[in-house]
Formats: C-alpha cells, sequence, structure tokens
C-alpha cells in the first residue's frame, strides 16, 4: 500500500486507529491484498467510502484530501507521510492497540533509527529539574539513544534542546500539525527539530491547530516510540504522569527521578516510584535496565551514521519494570541510622556500599517515611508516615 492508500483508508467513515489495527491482526493476509483485502473486511459505510474513492475518485470527498498529501509531498524532501510498511514506519508502534495509521513527518527520518527514550516532565520546572533534563538528554544522546518528547514548555524542551546541542537525535511529537509552531515560544526548536537530526512528527495533517484534546492522545505516541520513559518533575495531578501511565500499559519501562518530599514538583515522580518505576539518580540506572541497547549506537555528530554494536538488537523485551521492595526494618543501612544525623560518607564507609547504591537506599527510605535528610546527614524517623 502507498502513502496515498493509508491516507484515504484513515480518513474513512466508521474507522480510527483502534479499529485499523484490530483488522490489520485479524487478517493480515487479507490486508496485504489492496483493496480487494480490506473492501472485504470494512464496515458498510466505509467500504462504500472507498468503492466511491476507487471508482470515481473526483467524486469522492476525499479527494482535497489527497491532493493536499499530494502537494505536501512534492514541496520539500524532509516532507514525508509514515505508515505501516513505509521504510522508516517505527515497529515498536505496532504494539499499542491503536496506532496511528498514519504519521506526518517533517525533517531527518533517520532520527527514528536509533533506539530512543522519552523525557518528560513539568512545563513549570525548578532549575534543579531543567538542569536534570537537559543532563540527562545530553547523556543519553551521547550513548547513541534518540529523545523523544513533545516539544512542552520546561522538561520537555529541555532534553530535546540538550539532546541536540550533544550532536544527537530527537523526535517530537505534536498536538497539532507538523508545521504549526506550538508553544510559539519553542518556535526556534521547533525549526532545529525540523533539521538535520530532529523530526516532527503528528498525526494531524499539517495546518492543523493545537487543540487541548489532541494532547492526550499525543502521549501515547511519544512513549509508544520509546523503550521507557522518565519522567524528570512531575506535580501529584500532571500530564507526565499520563505518559507514565501509558507507557505502563505498553509495557514500556519507566523511570523517575526523585526529589525532596518537600518539593510539590517531585510528589508525582515520588508517586511513580511507589508505584513500582525505577528510581533514577544518575545515567547508569537506566543504561542498567536496557542492556542491550546501552552503547547500541554512537552519534559523534548530527547526521553521523550509527555504529552498531555487536551482538543482536531486538524489540523490548516487554516485561514491566519491577516493584521496588519496601525496606526491612532490619535493613542494615537503617539500622545505623538514629535521632543524630549521620553524614553520607560515614554510611558508605560503615555498610561498604558505593555512593550511589547508598543514597538510593537513603531516598527510598524518605519516600517510605522511614528516614530524612537534615543538616549534617541522615536521620531515621518513627516509621512510614
Amino acid at each position: 500500500m502507498t502513502a496515498k492508500d493509508w491516507l484515504v483508508l484513515s480518513l474513512l467513515p466508521g474507522l480510527g486507529p483502534r479499529r485499523i489495527q484490530a483488522l490489520r491482526e485479524r487478517a493480515p493476509e487479507c490486508l496485504e491484498n489492496w483493496p480487494q483485502g480490506w473492501l472485504a473486511l470494512l464496515p458498510r459505510p466505509a467500504a462504500s467510502a472507498l468503492r466511491l474513492w476507487l471508482d470515481h475518485p473526483d467524486r469522492s470527498p476525499l479527494a482535497p484530501a489527497v491532493s493536499a498529501l499530494e502537494a505536501w509531498l512534492a514541496a520539500s524532501a524532509r516532507h514525508a507521510l509514515l505508515h505501516p510498511g513505509h521504510a522508516h514506519w517505527p515497529l515498536l508502534l505496532d504494539e499499542l492497540p491503536d496506532p496511528p495509521p498514519v504519521l506526518w513527518a517533517r525533517g531527518d527520518l533517520a532520527a527514528l533509527t536509533p533506539p530512543a527514550l522519552a523525557i518528560v516532565g513539568s512545563r513549570r520546572p525548578t532549575r534543579d529539574g531543567l538542569e536534570s533534563a537537559a543532563e540527562f538528554g545530553a547523556g543519553l544522546a551521547a550513548q547513541g539513544f534518540g529523545i523523544i518528547s513533545g516539544l512542552a514548555l520546561g522538561i520537555d524542551g529541555a532534553a530535546q534542546r540538550a539532546a541536540l546541542d550533544a550532536g544527537g537525535r530527537s523526535v517530537a511529537v505534536l498536538g497539532c500539525g507538523v508545521d504549526v509552531v506550538y508553544p510559539p515560544r519553542h518556535e526556534a526548536l521547533h525549526h532545529r527539530l525540523s533539521g538535520e537530526g530532529g523530526l516532527l512528527l503528528s498525526e494531524h495533517p499539517p495546518g492543523t491547530a493545537a487543540r487541548p484534546v489532541f494532547f492526550p492522545r499525543r502521549n501515547r505516541i511519544v512513549t509508544g516510540l520509546s523503550l521507557g520513559v522518565l519522567v524528570v518533575e512531575a506535580a501529584e495531578k500532571s500530564g507526565s504522569l499520563v505518559s507514565a501511565r501509558l507507557a505502563m500499559e505498553q509495557n514500556r519501562e519507566v523511570f523517575a527521578l526523585p526529589g525532596s518530599i518537600h518539593n510539590p514538583q517531585a510528589r508525582g515522580c515520588l508517586g511513580l516510584i511507589r508505584q513500582g518505576a525505577t528510581l533514577v539518580t544518575g545515567l547508569d540506572d537506566i543504561l542498567d535496565e536496557l542492556p542491550l541497547w546501552a552503547g547500541a549506537a554512537v552519534l559523534t555528530a548530527p547526521g553521523a551514521a550509527p555504529v552498531t554494536a555487536p551482538g543482536p538488537v531486538a524489540l523490548p523485551p516487554g516485561t514491566n519494570p519491577a516493584p521496588l521492595t519496601s525496606p526491612s526494618p532490619q535493613d542494615p543501612l537503617l539500622e545505623l541510622l538514629s535521632e543524630r544525623p549521620t553524614p553520607l560518607d560515614t554510611l558508605v564507609d560503615l555498610t561498604g556500599l558505593d555512593v550511589g547504591r547508598c543514597q538510593r537506599r537513603l531516598l527510598e527510605f524518605e519516600i517510605e517515611g522511614l528516614a530524612t535528610q537534615a543538616a549534617g546527614g541522615w536521620v531515621r524517623l518513627r516509621g512510614p508516615r
């Protein structure tokens, strides 16, 4: 099937992403035969509309959309309409129950080549949050990962900008047409993402204005393109938590950056960790969860070809992140804490743990309400709050 065929299919009445995917899974052998295989399975209104298009395209209401597609593709070599069977169609999307039938693309399709992580978070982040987003965006890009996000203000934009600055690749999934700059403050980043090393994607045709209803649907594509999602900062009622929930439903890894229990922008991340998300304090915490992908491709400059590491690169295993276990009251590290502050370096010396692991355990204690950080070190609390 061609791009035009897939566009026509996506516009037929009574169909939607979920129903099209259900048909693809129900009878793949029939659907390989266009258009007869589809005509045999489509509901009557959709089949009638398709027959009209096939027999009398000039009389079909689909004609303007097809003409617009042809004009869009002819306007630039950096324009494309991705669809199943396209050389750059991301196969991870086929794991979703409702993948978009088509994706309008503007930019460098090679941005879809490396394994990717989504980085999402608050639109009103703290300075620490912005710095963390940039650090992880650049660090993951240096390890050969693409960065997927939604071009939102705050965490999303900081991570994508840092990935491009590091010579990596980044893909933005929009809740509007790929030629529409939204939010307006990201005009410069929007322009960069349409150039070398970046890519803009949308399930909506060019010229479509941003609408609130589009953004939750956009999030399923952000996570669907990714091996996992890192939530940097999120309040308790944050759109980033919607992305995390979608990632869990899609059997993607979920990573969360912890923060102070007194920071409202950290409460969403702390809640995710309690629900089983992987606690992240450094890049290695992510790479350890994705061993098949770590270092699989290294990008040294925008447009550089990926260098594939030895060994097979397969689709993610589809396992949910293992839940964190609650610390036992007899935990040796917990037993070392008292009402008097104990410095971190003392705890490292007494337990033999490395600094990173010791910090992670202490943060888990803090999340459970068993310990907290005070002036001079860590103190033990009476019990869970």
